[in-house]
This record gives C-alpha cells, sequence and structure tokens, in this order.
C-alpha cells in the first residue's frame, strides 16, 4: 500500500482515510487480517501508538474489528462499507463544490471542464 501524508491534518487522521480507501476499493478484502500495528506502523513509517490510534477509529467506524488474540479483521458488512464509501465520495464532492465556488464558476463551467478532464485522463491512460 503507498502512504501518501501532507502536514495540514493530523497523520492518524490521513491513516484513517487511506486505510478507509482500502478497505472500501478491496485492497483489503471481508474478513481479511491486518497486518499487526506494529507492521503497518513500520510499512507507512508512523510510529505505533498513532497507527493504534487509527486502528482504534476504525474500530469505532466498524470497519474493522478484534479477535482478542490474533488480530484486526475487515468487517464484512457491505452495506456499511458502501456507507463509507457514499460518506467519503460525498465529502470530496462538497469540498470539490466548495473550490469551485470560490473560483466562480458556473455549473455549466464546471461540467465543460470536468468533460475535458476526463477525455485528458482517458487518453493518458489508455482508455
Amino acid at each position: 500500500m503507498q502512504w501518501n501524508f501532507d502536514h495540514d491534518r493530523p497523520i492518524y487522521k490521513q491513516l484513517v482515510e487511506q486505510l478507509q480507501i482500502a478497505i472500501i476499493t478491496g485492497q483489503y478484502s471481508a474478513l481479511e487480517k491486518l497486518p499487526s500495528v506494529r507492521d503497518l506502523a513500520m510499512e507507512s513509517k508512523v510510529n505505533p501508538n498513532t497507527m493504534q490510534k487509527a486502528m482504534q477509529e476504525l474500530e469505532n467506524l466498524g470497519l474493522v474489528y478484534s479477535k482478542r488474540t490474533s488480530g484486526r479483521y475487515i468487517t464484512e458488512d457491505q452495506a456499511l462499507i458502501a456507507k463509507i464509501k457514499r460518506e467519503m465520495a460525498s465529502e470530496k464532492i462538497r469540498q470539490f463544490m466548495t473550490d469551485m465556488k470560490q473560483l466562480n464558476l458556473s455549473r455549466d463551467e464546471v461540467i465543460q471542464y470536468l468533460k475535458k478532464e476526463e477525455e485528458r485522463h482517458d487518453k493518458i491512460s489508455g482508455v
């Protein structure tokens, strides 16, 4: 897994977000055992306490659950995973719309830019 952090937000929140994305996109499958906190911390180059805090947050959200002696696992609750995916998408769209309004772009201009970027992206990715 590729870990990317910025300095504007707490690392543990970024860990939660990146792990959520890994779960909702299937990088981690339902009922799959996660690597240990220590292993994930080493892989992501963060303090194990920071990773532990992120894992606790994922447990609080219900995306991860613990088995006392064998570690943490991904939930099999597909409805919850879909709900988290919708919430994350909605948040990104709200932020995008806020950014576009700050640029004083109309709805039609935003749609035109989106279409152009989609075409450019398709050409680059060979779609």
